[in-house]
């Protein structure tokens, strides 16, 4: 997932980056409202970690902006502990919140959650053709066996088995897997698919290439 992490405490925000990245998401930073601002108006995120209490431009302000672009899942990170205040959030269009102090664990779960309910999809495991995939366990199986694959390669699944029968672009995809501060070339996202195919050769989906387009993820016919 590519990830938008609004925090001015940078420690916390450090924490959080590091914690995302090391999981293999795309993440970028925003210390302040006025840069949050510009970036969820240029840039399509799959989740934002919003902190409300920010300088330039309020959380508010930033979740009003978001909700005028997309559907992207907000999740509130607040000190408020009112109960106005958290009816408030959630009628501006936030997704959840979480009070702080937080356990990483709780915050990772609820990251999962509201991504999955904007996807439509309220399980944690998504099946296409012989081949299952578990967003909890980071597991993922073919015909019930468990195989292996490297975390950017569980990424890039990932980005694959929640946008089935879709083409995506090679640009699409490094939108999906990284965040401004390292992107990679476009010969990477090749080698990352080949890889893929290969883990995936006892599967009954496959990874189509259409040329000058992109890639299109579906059972084979």
């Amino acid at each position: 997932m590519r990830i938008l992490i609004v925090e001015d405490d940078q420690l916390i925000s450090e924490s959080l980056e590091q914690r995302f990245s090391d999981l293999g998401h795309g993440v970028d930073c925003a210390y302040d409202g006025d840069v949050a601002y510009s970036l969820v108006s240029h840039t399509q995120y799959d989740l934002v970690i919003l902190d409300l209490n920010l300088p330039k431009r309020s959380g508010e302000e930033i979740t009003k902006r978001i909700r005028q672009r997309s559907n992207t899942p907000i999740l509130i990170l607040t000190a408020r502990k009112d109960v106005y205040d958290r009816i408030h959030l959630l009628d501006l269009g936030a997704d959840d919140f979480l009070s702080k102090p937080f356990d990483f664990g709780e915050l990772e779960a609820r990251c999962r959650s509201v991504v999955r309910r904007s996807r439509g999809n309220d399980h944690n495991v998504i099946e296409l053709g012989n081949l299952s995939f578990d967003s909890v366990t980071a597991t993922v199986k073919v015909n019930g066996e468990s195989i292996q694959l490297k975390q950017r390669e569980y990424r890039l699944l990932e980005v694959f088995i929640n946008h089935p029968n879709r083409v995506l672009s090679k640009e699409d995809i490094i939108d999906h897997l990284y965040g401004y501060d390292n992107p990679p070339n476009q010969n990477a996202i090749e080698t990352y698919v080949g890889r893929l195919r290969k883990a995936l050769v006892t599967s009954n989906v496959e990874i189509k290439t259409l040329r000058g387009l992109g890639y299109v993820f579906a059972v084979q016919s």
